[in-house]
């Protein structure tokens, strides 16, 4: 008798077909079993966000789901946000902003305000803070943070 499970679901729009242990957690298959390990694995509690993808266009920790809650739903990991050749405007942001500095937390951090950005797309920089106040790093005070998801709401509004 086999201890797994057949899912079937779509990471960074290419379906997946696998065989996974019940309890394996998603933020484990993604990087383990499919080599993405942009998917960080921080605290390992859903605390730090690092572990952050988008399930059917949502935020979620990755770290607290188990791969086969994902049967039958799309995943997008920082992998399939953008290409190095075509960043997504919050990618370049950092880049342009200096949002960044070791990177750990900056995938779950991008991932995070990806949904957040589609539904406002003007926000104030309070609205910013609270965003990505699930979100934790250790390198930087934030305030760059703040300042290249300024500048990807103006990158991404439709009126520029």
């Amino acid at each position: 008798m086999s201890n797994t499970v057949e899912v079937a679901f779509t990471v960074n729009n290419i379906q997946y077909v696998r065989n996974v242990e019940p309890r394996m957690l998603l933020s484990d298959f993604l990087r383990h079993e499919l080599g993405l390990t942009g998917t960080h694995v921080g605290c390992e509690h859903g605390v730090c966000g690092a572990c952050t993808v988008l399930f059917d266009g949502q935020s979620v920790r990755s770290c607290l789901m188990f791969a086969v809650q994902a049967n039958g739903h799309e995943i997008l990991t920082i992998e399939g946000l953008g290409t190095i050749d075509n960043l997504h405007p919050i990618q370049q942001s950092f880049i342009e902003a200096h949002g960044l500095q070791c990177g750990f937390c900056t995938p779950g951090i991008i991932l995070t305000l990806v949904p957040f950005l589609e539904s406002n797309p003007d926000p104030s920089e309070e609205e910013i803070r609270h965003a990505i106040s699930g979100n934790i790093c250790r390198c930087t005070g934030y305030q760059n943070i703040v300042e290249a998801v300024k500048l990807a709401a103006e990158k991404m509004s439709p009126n520029t």
